[in-house]
């Protein structure tokens, strides 16, 4: 068995010039505890370098989604610290098998940054190339936080500085051109890496992404603060963005829109989506993934990792993820499973708040900036860029491309965290049409247990509500002596109401009474532990449902 480990940043970073205040650098050692970016100060590019991953060489097939807490020795991880290396584990495997490899920071990088643009010179082992990028800033003195945009479609960048951000507008082709063949790629990426590398260009523009951060992390900060950037970009450069927030941990916020297949899109259900675009078709399309992907369009059960646990890999940082339902071609049922599962990893750092998806759209115009975005978007940038707002993430999953988690998946969800126990989806990180994500939310009507059976209860909170409905949560508990084999909760709608999309629970009843059981992974519930579901109600009003039951067996 071989294991591989990366340099860490600290031990190849030589920036000529202007070199990084001693603040400024990586941590020296090993971090033992989870530390967000926007906890974590400049410089902490990849936090798990040091990691020792194993090459276990070709994992056997999965249809179902991968547990993103399994470890590649077959253990589960128990704590918050045990991420860190998971996540290295996560992230050697995207690199291996859908983007290839994003090289450890080079030899120098260097750079000026002023109040219209920004420039990077990158030199490694005797190669050298340079790009810019434009630079428009909100109205104040400064410094101010940032959000590059990839490509310029699509972003809204008029709310983005009304916000208080600046722009950053970083054309991709500069790092990695399309219409160029896979062993004769082009741009600054490949003159430093071969243009016969196997890395795709997404990665290619996350790495250009990380060298403007370098170059903000060097200047004086009277323009841009090196502790608060932001990425975002539509379709191709939605992917693109995606990418860049997963593998560089400076980035505060991610924002990836309408991105696609090869985008936030479980690999394991484009195949099943009608309409989306084919994997094979993605990749062939141009070369945005890794050249090693190509062995999996026609099997993505065959990867050992699929997007969901590249969701995970944002975590805690924050996360919205904008969708257009639609076009089929962009696979949006395909993203929200994506969103779901990634949310999992949010709940178990206790981070549930710090993700929103956004399907739930009325225009179905490509990269257009939609006004249901503008809220939730100034609200992420207030959050994780300025650090003065405190709202808690939100799901609107558009009816329409409703992706339903517990068919994808057969792994429970540890607490990480120490703060409870978690056997299925709890706390609100998983949504059908409108919702607030996160555990800690506190939002909605409350209610109370419902009647006990071999220990089972029941209580209810609406999570968000709407003119015609609501998101509600059901937390199923064991306060008997002995383990619940399975669970079902009685549930009563009001008037005109019927019930919406369920996840973690399996549905059964017509009209105003229903039942939800338990799905096949999340029944077992040991004593003092609790499982949740989760659905949505519409017609009539936000009404909350009530007499509840519990049975446990």
């Amino acid at each position: 068995m071989r294991f591989r480990h990366r340099a860490r940043a600290a031990a190849v970073l030589a920036l000529a010039a202007v070199p990084l205040a001693a603040a400024q650098l990586p941590h020296a050692g090993p971090s033992d505890t989870l530390v967000p970016a926007a906890e974590a100060g400049p410089g902490v590019e990849d936090d798990g370098a040091d990691c020792a991953v194993a090459d276990t060489g070709s994992p056997a097939s999965e249809s179902r989604l991968p547990d993103p807490f399994r470890k590649l020795d077959g253990t589960r991880i128990s704590t918050a610290a045990d991420w860190r290396c998971r996540r290295a584990e996560i992230r050697e495997l995207a690199e291996r098998h859908v983007y290839g490899q994003k090289p450890a920071r080079p030899d120098s990088v260097t750079g000026s940054v002023s109040r219209t643009g920004i420039t990077v010179r990158v030199t490694h082992q005797g190669r050298s190339a340079s790009f810019s990028a434009g630079l428009e800033l909100p109205a104040g003195t400064g410094p101010f936080p940032a959000v590059v945009v990839l490509g310029g479609m699509g972003a809204d960048t008029a709310t983005i500085k009304n916000s208080g951000a600046a722009v950053i507008s970083l054309d991709p082709y500069a790092l990695g051109k399309e219409g160029t063949p896979r062993g004769t790629k082009q741009g600054a990426f490949y003159s430093l890496y071969g243009s016969s590398s196997s890395t795709g260009l997404l990665m290619a523009w996350s790495w250009g992404v990380s060298r403007v951060i370098d170059v903000i992390e060097q200047s004086d900060g009277a323009v841009l603060r090196a502790d608060a950037t932001g990425v975002t970009g539509c379709s191709r450069f939605g992917k693109g963005a995606f990418v860049a927030g997963a593998f560089d941990q400076r980035i505060a916020l991610t924002m990836p829109i309408e991105s696609g297949s090869g985008g936030t899109g479980i690999f394991r259900g484009i195949p099943g989506e009608s309409g989306a675009q084919p994997l094979s078709s993605a990749y062939s399309e141009q070369p945005w993934l890794g050249d090693a992907f190509g062995s999996f369009t026609g099997n993505p059960a065959a990867l050992p990792v699929d997007t969901h646990e590249i969701v995970g890999m944002v975590a805690p940082r924050g996360l919205l993820v904008m969708e257009n339902p639609h076009i089929d071609w962009l696979g949006a049922r395909s993203g929200s499973v994506a969103a779901l599962g990634g949310a999992e990893v949010y709940k178990a750092l206790g981070a549930g708040g710090n993700i929103s998806y956004w399907s739930d759209v009325r225009d179905g115009t490509h990269c257009a900036a939609r006004p249901e975005w503008r809220t939730p978007l100034q609200q992420n940038i207030q959050k994780f860029l300025l650090r003065s707002g405190g709202s808690s993430g939100v799901f609107r999953v558009s009816p329409a491309k409703s992706g339903d988690l517990s068919a994808w998946r057969d792994w429970q969800t540890p607490d990480l965290t120490g703060t409870g126990t978690t056997t299925g989806g709890t706390g609100g990180s998983t949504g059908g049409t409108g919702g607030s994500t996160g555990g800690d939310s506190g939002g909605g009507t409350g209610g109370g247990p419902g009647t006990p059976g071999d220990g089972c209860t029941a209580s209810y909170r609406t999570v968000n509500s709407w003119s015609g409905g609501l998101q509600g949560e059901v937390t199923v508990r064991n306060d008997g002596t002995g383990a619940l084999d399975g669970w079902s909760v009685g549930m009563t709608l009001a008037a005109g109401q019927s019930l919406g999309s369920v996840w973690n629970g399996v549905a059964t009843g017509t009209g105003q009474t229903v039942t939800v059981r338990n799905a096949s992974w999340n029944g077992a519930v040991p004593p003092g532990a609790s499982a949740s579901f989760g659905f949505t109600v519409t017609g009539g009003s936000p009404t909350a449902p009530h007499t509840f039951t519990c049975t446990g067996s």
